[in-house]
């Protein structure tokens, strides 16, 4: 389940990609099968170990193309181990929510990515997040849980004041704003209730099959309840003087 659309990513051979908070490695896996040289990057060892396997799972079935690489990283978003303009695209996907310290993540996002490059960040979308958090406490207060709701206008002057030019929004995932209001009204640790078992059976289906009619239906609905949104942004060739 992407919400990056990777066909505005302009992945081609040789693209340095890394995915900032790569989690279980969904972006990740995507850059790869289409030709980038990947790195995902996590503090979590865990999962990144499992990445690892998925990479050589797909290099063995032949689902990328011979000259992309792919490679896991484990450390900290707020100092990431590389250099300056280092990135064709720079992908952090859900992770700014759960970072105390947003405006310094975001620096180490913008420097390392390449001018004429592109950062895509998503987070969970306002008002549906906004739900969440009156809904159930135990939802945003967990070890590691999200932090702030964004509203996408503050996020993204907060990238664009860092000298990125924004280019393009959408939402996504609209058909999982109700299984998590769910979660979060009978409890979010309890999977065993009757209609977050249901509601969940009926997303993996969607997953699994694809049928036109929730693809279109969540098409229609992503701009209204789209449960994440993404923001895309541009690295100007000639820099601007930050601020």
């Amino acid at each position: 389940m992407l919400t990056v659309d990777f066909d505005r990513l302009a992945i081609a051979r040789g693209s340095r990609v890394i995915d900032v908070g790569a989690g279980a490695g969904r972006h990740s896996f995507e850059a790869f099968r289409r030709g980038a040289d990947v790195i995902a990057f996590d503090q979590d060892a865990a999962e990144l170990a499992g990445v690892a396997t998925m990479f050589e799972a797909m290099v063995e079935a032949g689902e990328v193309p011979e000259h992309a690489s792919a490679r896991t990283v484990c450390g900290d978003a707020l100092a990431l181990p590389f250099p300056d303009h280092d990135f064709d695209v720079v992908i952090a996907s859900e992770i700014l929510e759960h970072v105390p310290r947003d405006t310094d993540a975001i620096a180490e996002l913008v420097r390392v990515l390449k001018p004429g490059g592109t950062l895509v960040v998503t987070v969970p979308r306002w008002l549906p997040e906004r739900v969440c958090w009156l809904l159930s406490t135990e939802y945003h207060s967990n070890e590691g849980g999200h932090v702030r709701i964004y509203k996408a206008d503050q996020l993204r002057a907060k990238i664009t004041h860092r000298g990125l030019r924004f280019v393009h929004d959408a939402h996504a995932h609209a058909l999982h704003v109700p299984y998590w209001w769910l979660k979060c009204a009978v409890g979010v640790s309890n999977t065993e209730h009757v209609l977050v078992r249901a509601y969940h059976r009926l997303l993996v289906w969607d997953m699994m099959s694809k049928p036109a009619a929730t693809r279109i239906a969540e098409s229609l609905l992503d701009p209204l309840l789209g449960k994440s949104v993404a923001l895309y942004f541009q690295k100007p060739v000639v820099s601007l003087v930050e601020a």
